[in-house]
Formats: structure tokens, sequence, C-alpha cells
């Protein structure tokens, strides 16, 4: 196969849709026009796991999922359609919900530090006499005592027998049952618990008390130590035979921010795979630079995506929007809207002072001691945390990366001068990258970032959700066309191999969602008028959670009433405002689950916003098509999220999981290409037919004419509405795509908008339509679809 792909699939493998599933559906990727299929986490993940991520014994494929011999079948069906094969992988951390499922972890629960297995896991055995703090009691051990049973039947995977607690299963230390002691009497249970090598906690101390690292917030998910070479060895023995015995051609790295040296690890990759395509999931902020040495093809493009959405809105929507936040927020008793800056700085410091306190006081415990650490702990804690908080990107890769720690250290101290020697103390050792506290204080700004910002602060700023998606800053609202083409220019001379996404499985909304909304910039006052009318006949009583909450109703319209429910629980909680995961407000929530049901049960707000969606459905297709054809034909390598070759409407996870009905796909598929065959073009509807028709061509063309994509050359556009047009030359490929439609529509149309071209014949891919002459008018050019694909005649 190619070293690299020209573009890829990405197919959600889980129970319900396994290896064999996959295996049916490659000819349809094949015909859709997709070089290689992407396929999620493949490992033994837990028991009724439909992502993935949690991978519980990473020496085999899942036998949920099909196991080796239906990774074998896969491989070769993706080879007898000619397609390369790239899989996600997880080295960062281990799923630890269940431990009978994970032995490993088993293990080390078992035996402690005497584990072959000990130090596979980043725990702080210095802590809790030695003991791994599992935080999963209902209530404090005094008052859940009486519930927990001791079972001193042995067997092989539990030879000293096993302790219980409802569902929680968990093995017993050796010697854990004294001769003729009597383990069903809570003093009885308090005698064999002082004798594991786990200390069992109210669950509402795993912030504060957990004594492993793990994913982010997740308690479940336990850090695992691939820094060491042994950990590299056993993780990945599995990973790399797919690579060896031609069953992947590519890997895609999930979250390597979270490894000790993420750059290392990729080199010890590459020299394992033989610089095989490898992919980092890797969030960049807005500016900052993929690390130029990491020994990888490029992130997995939430970049890309921002800078797609952002081309397409108009910026002078930005006021109105802001105008009526200003109003929900006044009508609600809020304060005035803060900066994006400044809200992302309360947001992250709530996350650093609640869900990351363990991690913190785990930083403070390495300084400890050290010369010029100052003697107030907790004053180190609150410095540490501040330090955090105002940490600019993700992480650093010290030595890189100085000017991030001195950036947030001036910042820190600005916010509080009472800290400022503090933080002048600290910064000198978190720069050292030899000490210890040091290296793991870059693993956790990345946590306090996601935590803080995608998932608490993208919650609270509604003032367009197509703003607030993973990888973007929702404080710039819009992109003009001279910036995205230099963003693709760079993307071409740098990393031409990374990828572009619109859609993934973490996206907070899909991208037909996102385009959608995009329309509201357009019409700013309009969309106040709708809310407004909206919050007149239901409301939650919070103006900017109602606001969230219209935009995820028109933009996903028609959903159904239980995806809005879901929607609006994940949402009200991650914003942490009026309700939150830990104290959950019955109150709010509940006004909440009866303003989404008066969307389908009264008939004048049903109506109303049924209207609505009637009015920018239009826009919102030509924002849809539009974003499409620029990332499968723009700089880089597009991955099309599974199913969204059509209307992708779906909103955060698991709404994006949802099951994809390929047989419907490829039978639209074929519709479409016997239309187009006979002249008869699809229609711009709900059937979704013209982005399945634009998807297809642009991926074929990229799979099958490679030459027509190796340059990237911004076009020119003149006339009253060039502002309108977004158009590229990639070396023989002219991507047309329109911009802001409402805008255009209310002028009236292209009018006497042209095209500038070298006067050469060429065809539209889309429609067969031949042109020719040096100036090409956007009328007749764009008069059947928003978009089009221009290459040479022959």
């Amino acid at each position: 196969m190619p070293r690299h792909p020209s573009s890829t699939y990405r197919l959600q493998i889980r129970e319900s849709f396994d290896l064999d599933a996959a295996a049916a559906v490659t000819g349809y990727l094949r015909d859709l026009g997709v070089d290689w299929a992407y396929l999620s986490p493949l490992l033994t993940a837990a028991g009724g796991s439909d992502h993935g991520y949690d991978v519980v014994d990473p020496t085999r494929v899942d036998p949920a999922r099909g196991g080796s011999e239906g990774l074998d079948r896969f491989a070769a069906a993706a080879r007898a359609a000619e397609l390369g094969i790239l899989i996600d992988i997880v080295p960062n951390h281990v799923g630890v919900a269940t431990p009978s499922e994970n032995p490993w972890w088993w293990d080390v629960l078992t035996l402690g530090r005497d584990s072959p297995r000990a130090e596979m896991f980043d725990v702080d055995w210095e802590v809790a006499d030695g003991r791994i703090r599992l935080p999963f009691l209902g209530a404090s051990l005094n008052e859940a005592i009486a519930d927990i049973r001791i079972d001193p039947e042995l067997t092989r995977r539990a030879p000293f027998g096993t302790l219980r607690y409802f569902d929680h299963e968990l093995p017993l230390a050796p010697g854990s049952i004294a001769p003729g002691e009597d383990s069903s009497t809570p003093e009885g249970v308090r005698a064999v618990l002082a004798r594991q090598n786990y200390e069992l906690r109210f669950w509402r101390d795993e912030a504060a008390e957990l004594n492993y690292r793990r994913f982010f917030a997740v308690t479940s998910l336990a850090g695992v130590r691939v820094e060491l070479p042994e950990v590299f060895d056993a993780t990945h023995a599995e990973i790399l035979r797919w690579i060896e015995e031609g069953l992947a051609d590519g890997l895609r790295v999930d979250h390597p921010d979270g490894l000790l040296d993420p750059g290392a690890y990729l080199a010890r990759l590459a020299e394992k795979t033989g610089d095989a395509y490898v992919l980092g999931e890797k969030i960049l902020e807005h500016g900052e630079d993929l690390p130029a040495w990491w020994r990888t093809a490029g992130t997995t493009g939430y970049d890309a995506l921002a800078e797609i959405d952002r081309v397409l809105i108009d910026p002078a929507g930005e006021d109105g929007l802001d105008a009526l936040d200003a109003r929900l927020r006044a009508d609600t008793g809020l304060a005035e809207p803060l900066a994006w800056h400044d809200l992302i700085h309360d947001t992250k410091r709530k996350i650093a002072d609640t869900i990351q306190v363990a991690e913190i006081r785990r930083l403070e415990r390495g300084l400890r001691g050290l010369d010029g650490v100052p003697a107030d702990e907790a004053k180190t804690i609150d410095a540490l945390a501040e330090l955090l908080t105002c940490f600019p990107v993700y992480r650093s890769y010290l030595p890189a990366g100085r000017e991030h720690l001195d950036a947030a250290a001036a910042e820190a101290a600005e916010r509080r001068p009472d800290l400022a020697d503090t933080i002048a103390a600290l910064v000198p050792l978190l720069a050292d990258p030899t000490l210890e506290a040091s290296r793991r204080f870059q693993q956790t700004t990345g946590p306090v970032m996601a935590k803080g910002v995608e998932d608490t602060a993208f919650y609270r700023a509604t003032r367009l959700g197509s703003l607030t998606e993973v990888g973007a800053d929702p404080g710039v609202f819009s992109l003009t066309v001279d910036d995205f083409h230099r963003a693709n220019q760079v993307r071409l001379a740098a990393w031409p191999h990374a990828m572009t996404t619109l859609s993934t499985h973490d996206t907070k909304r899909g991208e037909d969602v996102r385009a959608r909304l995009d329309v509201l910039a357009e019409i700013p006052d309009r969309w106040a008028e709708v809310v407004e009318q909206a919050r007149a006949r239901a409301t939650t009583g919070h103006g900017p959670f109602d606001n969230l909450l219209l935009q995820a109703v028109v933009g996903s319209w028609p959903a159904s009433r239980e995806r809005l429910h879901a929607y609006a629980e994940k949402a009200s909680r991650e914003a942490s405002e009026a309700t939150d995961w830990w104290d959950p407000d019955e109150e709010f929530e509940s006004g909440m689950h009866r303003t989404v049901d008066a969307v389908f049960d009264d008939a004048e707000l049903h109506a109303l916003l049924a209207g609505f969606v009637d009015e920018i459905s239009a826009p919102g297709w030509s924002n849809s098509l539009s974003a499409k054809l620029l990332q499968v034909t723009g700089a880089g390598v597009p991955d099309v999220y599974q199913g969204s070759e059509l209307w992708e409407m779906s909103l955060v996870d698991p709404d994006n999981r949802r099951a994809v009905d390929f047989d419907q796909r490829a039978r639209m598929l074929a519709d479409v290409d016997a239309a187009r065959a006979s002249g008869d073009l699809p229609p711009v509807d709900a059937s979704a037919a013209a982005k399945l028709l634009v998807t297809s061509r642009a991926l074929r063309l990229r799979r099958d004419r490679p030459e027509l994509f190796t340059r990237y050359i911004p076009m020119t556009a003149v006339g009253a509405a060039s502002a309108h047009v977004v158009s590229f030359d990639r070396g023989g490929a002219v991507t047309v795509a329109t911009r802001l439609p409402v805008g255009l529509a209310a002028r009236g149309g292209w009018d006497d908008t042209v095209l500038l071209t070298h006067g050469t014949p060429v065809v539209d891919a889309l429609t067969g339509r031949r042109y020719e002459g040096e100036r090409l008018a956007l009328s007749d050019l764009l008069s059947v679809y928003p978009v089009a694909l221009l290459i040479p005649e022959d």
C-alpha cells in the first residue's frame, strides 16, 4: 500500500458492528472513493464498551469486536477492495473500572508493589502506606462496611479469595484471612481490609485523594508508564504484529500529550514500525504549531476543522450574537459576559481546584524538599493550580516550550500577586526537565485545559455553537478567505499528509449541525427573535443555556425527544453553572427536561422552531456542501467520519456513535451514480443525495488522479459578490465553494462575479458540465450546486 493515504473513512468497531460487519462494507468504501479504512481501537476493551478507549487487555484483539480472526478477515476484504488500513491505538491508559477484566491491574491489586506488573502503572506508592486508593464506595468506609463481603473461596483467578461490594469485585492479598478469624463481621472485614494492597474510599475522594495517574479525570482509566521499554514492548506487541503481518498500514495515536515524553514515544514507534504512517491526536491551540521533531505525519485534523468552520461564518454577525448573549445573561441575573480568555481562566481554575486536586497534590509532593520550594504546602498547591490555569497551550515538551511556562508565570503573578514570590520560586524547578515534578507538570496541563475548556467553557460560551469545537478557539469568531488560504498553504508545506476532519467521535456537534448554525451569524437579529419567542413558551430559567439548547434543537432538527433530553443533561452538567455531575440540581433539571418536552408537545413552539428550520435549512445545506468540498479537496488527508457522506446531524457523544445504515448509503450511491451518468443530478434537499455526490466525486478524484493535487494556489474572483466565494487550485483540480449564502441571496446572487482561470477547457466533476474561457461566470458555474470541482477536460 502507499506510505500514506489520499483519504480515510472512520469506522466505529464494536460488538454491534464488528470486524466482519466492517469487512462487509469495504466494497462500498471503495465505490465511495475511499483510500484507507480507519478503525477505532480494536484491543480488548471493557465489557460493553462502544468506543474501545478503555482497553483492559492490550495483548489481543477484542473477541467482542471479532478477535484476531475477524481482523484477518477484515484485512483480506480491505485488500481485495484495494484499501489501506489505519488503526486507532491507546498508549496512555487502560481500563480498570472492572478489575477482573484487566489481568495486569488485578495482579497489582493482589500483590501490590511485589507484582511484576506494578511498574506498568503510574502509582504514587509513597501515599496511603503503599496502597492503591480505590474510590468507589457509596459512602464513607464506616458507613459502607456493612455492605462489604469477604469471600474466602479460592479460585485460579483469585488464589487468596475476593472482596465484594455490590457489583464491585476485588482480589484479596496473600494472608488476608487469619486462621480462625471471622471475616463476616464488621470487625473481621476491617481486619481483612487492613491487609490489602488497596484502600477503599468514598467515591467523592477521587478528586483529592487518588494516588494513581488517570486519563483526565476518569478514575476508571489508569495511566500506563509506556515510557519504560518493557512497558512499551508489553503493550505494543500485538499492535506491532499488525504492522509486521500487513494487517495495518498505519496507526492513529490517541492522546499522545498524556505520555511522559510524546516525542520519544513516537520515535520509538517509528523505529519499531519502519516509519509507518502515524498520526497523533494532538490538540493545537490557535496559532500553535505541531512539534517539528515528532516522527509523525501530523495531527488528526481539528485545526483544519476550525479553519473550515470559520471561513463560512459571517464576521458581521458577531456583534448581534454578542448582544443577544448579553441580554440573556442579564435576564438570568448573570454578570456581563467574560472575554474568552477570562472565561477559560475561571473554568480551568475550577477544574484545578476540584477534579485535578489529587494530581496537583502529587506535584507538590514531588517538589517538596527541593531547594527554593516554599515551606507553605498550601501556598505551593495554590501557585501550581494558578500556573496550570494560566498555561496557554495543552502542554510543553521541555526543553522546548519554556516560553509557555514563562507566559503562564507572568499571567499567574499578575492575577495573583499574593503568589508572585511562590510562582517565581517554582518556575525554575518546573522548567528543569530532569525533575520528576517538571515532567509530571507537563502531563497535568492537558487535563486542566481539556476539562476546563472543552468540557466546561464550551458549554458556557453559547453565542454560536459552531465556534465551540474541539481544537477551536471560540474567541476567534471567523476567518478571512485569505487567512484560510494561508492555513492550507502552511499545511501543505509543513504537514502535507496530516489528517483533516469535519466530524469525529469526539466532536461536540456533527459537521452539518455546525454548518446550519453558521447561518445564525448571517441573521443574528432574526435568531434573537426566535429565541425570545421560544423562551416565552418554555424556558429553563437560564437564558444562555436556553440559547445553547435551542441551537441544539434547530441544528439537529428533527432530532428525537430522547436524543435532545440526553444532550440537555450532558450539556447542562458539563457547563456546571445551574447543575453539575456531582450534585445535580433536581429542580433545574426538571425544568430543563420540561423545556425539551415542550419542543414536541407545545404546538406553537414546535411550529415556531419548525418554521425557522425551514428558513435556514437551504443555506445550511449550502454551507455543508462547501465545507465538505473544502475539506476533501484541501491540503492534508481528508477523513470522512462514518455516515457523514450524508447529512451528519449528531450531537455530542455518545449521540455521534449511533449506528450507520450502510445498506441505505450503498443503494443511494448506486442511484446517484446512475442518475449522474444520465445527466439527472440530485437536488440539494433533505435526502442528502447531493452531499453524497460531492463527497464521492471528490474522494474518487483524489484517489484516482493524485497528480491533480500537488500544490495549493488561491484562485481569484472579481465582481460585486467576490467575497462570497472560496476557490483554490490544487495542481489541476480547482475547488469553488460558496460562503455566506444568505447574504449572497440578499444581494441578488452572483451578478457579474467571475472566476479568473487559465482559459483551458475544464469539466465540473460534480455536474459533468463543460466550461472554457478565462472568466467563468459564477452565476453559471454555481447554478446547480453551491460548489464546483473543475478538472482538465481530458
